[in-house]
Formats: C-alpha cells, sequence, structure tokens
C-alpha cells in the first residue's frame, strides 16, 4: 500500500513535468513532450494513473486503519502522509499556476513593491513567466503571512522554481498543523482520531490541491484546526489569535472565530453572553490580524483586494452558474434590472454570513462535538454559497467535517468527494482551448474514478462478509 502511493505519486511528478505550465527560460520547457499534442497526453496519463494510484492507496489505508486497532494506527497513517508527499517536494506548481503568483508577490514584497496595489506585471523576468496572464496586473487578496514569508524566500533566490518549493513547505506546515489538530479535534467530538486524520492527512485532495497544488489553504486550515484544538482544551485567547493568525493567510480563516467562542462559553449561554463573548474573540483575531500587517510591513491593503477573485466566472460556483443562466433569460426576454449574476452572488455571501451568525446565536454552548461540527458546517456553506468556488476550498470544511459523527451515507459521501476532489485536479485551467488534453483528461478520470468506486465498495462488502462469517467467541464458565 506505502510503495504503491508512493510509485503513484512520482508518476504524478513526472507527468506533471510535461503537463505543467513552468517559466519559458527553464530548461525543462525543452522537453520535447511538452510542445505536441501525443507528449502532452503522455503526461496525462502519467498524472491522472498516478492520482489514480495514490487513490486507490489511500482507500486501502482507510480499510486498514478502520479495521485495525491501537496506536500502530496513526502511525501508519503519518508514514502515508510523509512518503506521499515526498515525491512531490520539488514538484513545479500543479493543477493550478497561483503557485508561480505566490513566488512574485514574495519578490515584490522583498523590493518594496506592494502587492496590494500593484500586480506581478511590475515585474520583469523568469520570475514572472509562468505567471498566470489574468492576474498579472491585479493586486493579490492574500494576508500578509505568506506574502512575509515569500519575502524571506526571496531574500535567498529569485529564481522562481526554487521560490515554488519555498511556498511548499508553507503548505507543509499547514499539513504537520493538521496532523497535530485533527486527530484532537476527533476525539473531542467522539470520533476515531485515527480514521479522521487518514481521511485528511494522506487523501487525494490534501496531496494533489494542498501539496503538489500549494495552495495557501492548506496552511489556512491548518491554523484553522489549531485554533479550534486549543479552544477545546480552554485556551480561548490563544484559539482567538490562531483564528487571526489564519485569516492573516486568507480571510476566510477567520470563520472559525464562531467555534472558538461557542465552545469556550458554559453550557446554555445566553445571548448576551454569546455576543460579549464573541466580540472578544473578535477583537482578539482582529487585532492579531492588523499587528501581523504591521509587523510585516504589508498593511491591511489586502482590504482593497477582496473582490479581485470575484473577476472569474467559476464553473463550480452555484450562485455565479444560477446568476448567468438568468442572466441569459433575462436578455432573451429584453427585461430592464440589475445583473442576476452579481445579485445572485451577493445573495449568496449574505446567506452564508447568515448561517454563520444564526450558529453563533443558536448552536449549543460548551461542546467540542458541536463547534466542531458548527466549522463544518459554516466552512462549507461558505464554500457552497461563494461567488468564487475552486476545487481546493473543499479544503477549507474537510478537517471539520472529517473530525465530526457523521451517518454511513454522509461518510461515504465525504470519502467519494475527497477521493474524486484530488482525481479530477489535472482537469485545470491550463487545459483550456486544447480540446483533445480536455477530452482525453476527462475520459481518463471517469474511468479510474468508476473503477477505484467500484473496486473499494467490492472491498468493503468483501470485508463484511468475513466479520459476518467469523465465529462468535464462546465465553466460558467461572
Amino acid at each position: 500500500m506505502l510503495t504503491r502511493g508512493v510509485l503513484g505519486y512520482v508518476l504524478v511528478l513526472l507527468g506533471g513535468l510535461v503537463v505543467s505550465v513552468l517559466p519559458v527560460s527553464s530548461p525543462l520547457d525543452d522537453l520535447p513532450l511538452r510542445h505536441d499534442t501525443p507528449g502532452r497526453l503522455v503526461g496525462l496519463v502519467l498524472v491522472i494513473g498516478g492520482l489514480g494510484l495514490g487513490g486507490h492507496a489511500w482507500l486501502e489505508l482507510l480499510r486498514d486503519v478502520r479495521r485495525g486497532a491501537g496506536a500502530a494506527r496513526m502511525l501508519l497513517v503519518h508514514r502515508a502522509t510523509a512518503c506521499w508527499s515526498l515525491p512531490l517536494l520539488l514538484a513545479p506548481a500543479m493543477f493550478s499556476r497561483d503557485g508561480w503568483s505566490y513566488a512574485a508577490q514574495g519578490v515584490m514584497a522583498r523590493i518594496g513593491v506592494s502587492p496590494y496595489e500593484h500586480g506581478p506585471g511590475v515585474l520583469r523576468g523568469e520570475v514572472v513567466e509562468a505567471v498566470d496572464p489574468m492576474w498579472l496586473d491585479t493586486a493579490t487578496p492574500y494576508g500578509p503571512l505568506p506574502l512575509a514569508w515569500g519575502a524571506f524566500a526571496a531574500g535567498f533566490t529569485r529564481e522562481p522554481w526554487d521560490l515554488v518549493v519555498a511556498h511548499r513547505l508553507l503548505a507543509l506546515a499547514g499539513l504537520a498543523l493538521l496532523a497535530w489538530a485533527v486527530p484532537r479535534l476527533a476525539a473531542a467530538a467522539g470520533r476515531d482520531p485515527a480514521y479522521a486524520a487518514a481521511l485528511v492527512l494522506p487523501s487525494p485532495l490534501v496531496l494533489a490541491h494542498g501539496v503538489a497544488g500549494l495552495h495557501n489553504d492548506l496552511l489556512m486550515v491548518g491554523l484553522m484546526a489549531a485554533a479550534l484544538a486549543v479552544a477545546v482544551e480552554r485556551h480561548w485567547v490563544l484559539g482567538a489569535a490562531l483564528g487571526g493568525a489564519a485569516a492573516a493567510v486568507k480571510l476566510p480563516g477567520g470563520l472559525v472565530c464562531v467555534a472558538v467562542a461557542l465552545v469556550a462559553l458554559p453550557a446554555a449561554a445566553g445571548p448576551a453572553d454569546r455576543v460579549r463573548r464573541l466580540v472578544a474573540v473578535a477583537g482578539v483575531s482582529g487585532g492579531v490580524l492588523v499587528v501581523t500587517g504591521l509587523v510585516t510591513g504589508l498593511g491591511v491593503g489586502w482590504v482593497h483586494a477582496l473582490g479581485v477573485p470575484g473577476v472569474v466566472r467559476s464553473p463550480l460556483s452555484v450562485t455565479t452558474q444560477v446568476g448567468q443562466l438568468l442572466s441569459w433569460l433575462q436578455q432573451l426576454a429584453g427585461l430592464p434590472g440589475p445583473s442576476p449574476v452579481e445579485v445572485l452572488r451577493l445573495s449568496g455571501t449574505v446567506l452564508a454570513l447568515a448561517v454563520a451568525a444564526v450558529c453563533a446565536m443558536r448552536a449549543p454552548t460548551g461542546r467540542a462535538g458541536t463547534a466542531v461540527a458548527v466549522t463544518g458546517l459554516v466552512a462549507l456553506a461558505t464554500v457552497l454559497l461563494g461567488p468564487v468556488v475552486h476545487h481546493w476550498y473543499a479544503l477549507w470544511a474537510l478537517p471539520f467535517l472529517a473530525a465530526t459523527r457523521l451517518g454511513a451515507r454522509a461518510e461515504a459521501a465525504l470519502v467519494g468527494f475527497v477521493g474524486l476532489a484530488g482525481l479530477v485536479a489535472p482537469l485545470d485551467s491550463t487545459l483550456r482551448a486544447r480540446g483533445t488534453d480536455i477530452a482525453v483528461a476527462v475520459v481518463l478520470v471517469l474511468g479510474v474514478a468508476v473503477a477505484q468506486a467500484v473496486g473499494h465498495r467490492r472491498a468493503l462488502e468483501t470485508a463484511a462478509r468475513g466479520a459476518a462469517e467469523r465465529p462468535t467467541p464462546v465465553s466460558q464458565p467461572g
């Protein structure tokens, strides 16, 4: 199982060298396979086949952890996470070009050009060669923590690939925080800690989008999980501070502060007590967010760039897609009025905030399990109702849903979604306008997904039959 996973992610690395966007000045950009359709298809086969092997190994790991007992199970989860992450450590930015943007923004912060006022296009040279043209002239909406790290790394190198690897180390820090926090949250919520950790740490979603894709979301959610774990252990001030640090990576990280306030209150707390504790938590977390900007010298300019992601009409955003359908009908009927897309996007955001507010004022207080479930619910609502949704946004809710006691169907749905979310990672924007690549990738992903689902179900049925046929021990009279 461990070897199969390692082989899978080695194939992902090798295929990624073919299909990933690289700076044109990189020697590897001259690989013959990268610049013709047959070569790119070979790379796609390697990547999707590798993800399939990794996903198959992960499903086997879940079954082994569920059947096993003792501390060895957690050790197995940690070994799998480390072994499967290792081949991806030196990979280029995969399944998205965001990593190249991180590299350029770090250089900007290093030389004193504010990424909150300018886009990477103010730079010249190899550091911007692989940045998505869509973001060359846009400011960044990220908080000061990842920018400060990027500026620190840019003090040692300006080579974009090296800077990408440096940001991947930041993603691995988020993974380490999850390794510490998820078992604690699961234990507090009455969930098997080893199984919850296996659902998250070595999962295809985390490895493909968090490690290979090195998105800031992995560090953000790691800090969120650590914030709630600390608050569950009755250190709500530190939990609120960590919630502020999560917001200093990406602003949605601050949503965990709702649960921090709930778990820090006594049971059956009234509305006045809730409001006082929410204000106190907001004060601590907001203070950390502002101070982080001041200490790093980056300030709070991210406030002005929060609308930057909204320029994308994300196909995964329900509010955007419904709005576009209504907009088409509006144009067809010749009706005046505001854009349905903007109306629904704003309505979705307001509704997500309303979900958080209702949870803050109505959810039971002083219960760790409730706080974990509330965080998962609020994060899930924020993603589902958001104006922009990418595959890796699912990372926001995963650790908390995995640590929550779920019914059999909900758990099966979570396992299926997490596996599929990693498998579809190659269907990213770099395949745009390459019809053959897209068609082949879709067929391969569907084939691997069906094979995995059938194989996993058969393995579960075989295990169930074996358990049913196992004789029940007969107790001897004393």
